[in-house]
């Protein structure tokens, strides 16, 4: 049974228009605005890490933690530790790991030993023979609510990858994390909570967290985005944000790719007047992303979008800034499947002195990154560490997505064709004739994979009807059935 909850505090309007600001922007995202906290700026992994385990060394009642990679190594066992003398000193801990993050990770073993200390862990969406392509849909969140103390948001998954390997002087990952305290961490609870009992049974109705809002510790409004699969608050407030954007909105985000809306949203700014930049990493942990992300750079340089690739060893950081006034650090990329698919958890924060400290980190992210042009002239940035790279200069993934996005408006002539675009449509022309030619003459190689495919669907759509059935007939003949 889901437990009680106490109303969020909602901001007082201080102006006029302030109401109807609000309420737009409550609608938007699906989260109202929380006054009275205070949010520390934490960078990098090393920083986020001591925080956190500090904080659950030092809970009394509840430690609540979601995370989408939870890895077999030094650091994710120091948490574990962690977690397991607390759950046998009786501090009430909750863990969601995500099945396909701790795929080849960690294994739902490395948790027997905080189990038998009395915690208790779930895993999100286990691969299921009666769900072919359930596996899509993840819990990409990283969060982590201590008592009624703190709650802590960021990119960061439990992987000592983010620390970097000074032997092999691979630097540490660059991300970005914050500590709230104040009202906030009672909507950050409900969110792990709302999560926990899709998975099982709820939280205890009496866990203080979820019963109790804590009082006042800043002067900081925000609103905590906690995004559930298909839902769309999120994208809806970044497509806001885009729009509203009068100076400037500078984006950091590890795999953006860029959907239509999105990057009109980003160019209109642009052409506006607003001093839009992109800083992506140079170097991907997942190569093809990497790709795809520099696929769509075209558009947005041509609008006069600023982009930039990190020079480390990887940016997995998921941050906004705009205007200097509003801010957002959280686990969504810039893709569909953060927007849609997978639950998240953001943090969008109206304080002109946080917006501050994000534009000066920002900022200071440029040092080590390199700028993207159009041209074969580059411009210099200081602490430059590899050569600049050339947009449109993309891989075979690169090339796909260009083809499939000119064929696409071709067929459907929903856009008017440039001349440069002449030669793509030539090599979808060959590449579909080849299919075709594929098709004719060997037609078992597309028609196995699609019978099978088929015939597991079919198979798992029975199962599912005969669950059903069976669960319909038990509660028909259950003596309490109304």
């Amino acid at each position: 049974m889901a437990a009680a909850r106490a109303p969020a505090r909602i901001a007082p309007a201080n102006a006029p228009l302030r109401p109807l600001a609000q309420q737009t922007f409550s609608r938007v995202a699906g989260a109202p605005l929380i006054a009275g906290n205070a949010v520390d700026l934490l960078i990098d992994g090393r920083a986020n890490f001591d925080a956190w385990l500090a904080a659950i060394r030092a809970a009394r009642t509840s430690i609540l933690f979601e995370n989408y990679i939870f890895d077999d190594d030094a650091l994710a066992r120091e948490f574990r530790e962690a977690l397991s003398e607390r759950a046998a000193a009786g501090v009430h801990v909750s863990v969601v790991r995500d099945w396909f993050g701790c795929l080849g990770s960690s294994t739902d073993r490395f948790w027997s030993k905080l189990r038998g200390a009395g915690g208790e862990v779930r895993t999100y969406n286990p691969f299921s023979f009666t769900s072919p392509f359930g596996w899509v849909t993840r819990d990409h969140r990283k969060l982590l609510v201590v008592d009624a103390e703190v709650g802590f948001v960021s990119g960061i998954c439990v992987s000592g990858k983010w620390l970097g390997n000074p032997a092999r002087r691979v630097p540490p990952w660059r991300d970005t994390g914050i500590a709230v305290r104040g009202p906030a961490v009672h909507a950050l609870a409900v969110a792990f909570a709302d999560n926990w009992a899709i998975l099982g049974d709820g939280l205890p109705a009496d866990l203080p967290i979820l019963t109790d809002v804590p009082p006042a510790a800043g002067r900081v409004d925000l609103r905590v985005v906690a995004k559930l699969p298909s839902t769309t608050g999120l994208y809806r407030l970044d497509q806001m944000i885009a729009a509203l954007a009068q100076r400037s909105l500078w984006l950091t985000d590890a795999y953006f790719v860029g959907i239509a809306p999105y990057v009109q949203a980003l160019t209109a700014a642009a052409r506006d007047g607003v001093d839009v930049r992109l800083l992506v990493p140079g170097t991907s942990d997942i190569p093809a992303v990497g790709t795809l992300s520099r696929a769509g750079y075209r558009p947005l340089l041509e609008a006069g979008v600023r982009v930039y690739e990190w020079n480390g060893s990887m940016l997995h950081a998921k941050t906004a800034v705009a205007d200097g006034r509003w801010a957002r650090v959280g686990s969504s990329n810039l893709n569909v499947a953060s927007w849609l698919e997978n639950c998240e958890i953001d943090v969008a924060i109206e304080d002109e002195e946080f917006a501050g400290r994000m534009q000066a980190q920002f900022e200071e992210d440029l040092r080590g990154a390199t700028e993207i042009v159009l041209r074969a002239r580059r411009r210099a940035l200081p602490g430059r560490a590899r050569p600049p790279q050339a947009a449109g200069t993309g891989r075979s993934a690169a090339g796909a997505l260009r083809l499939a996005n000119t064929v696409g408006a071709a067929i459907t002539n929903r856009r008017v064709l440039g001349a440069a675009e002449g030669g793509i449509l030539l090599g979808g022309a060959l590449l579909l004739l080849g299919s075709a030619a594929i098709a004719l003459y060997f037609p078992r190689l597309l028609a196995w994979p699609l019978a099978v495919l088929a015939l597991w669907s079919a198979l798992s759509l029975i199962i599912r009807y005969v669950t059903l059935a069976r669960r319909a007939r038990a509660t028909a003949s259950s003596p309490h059935a109304p």
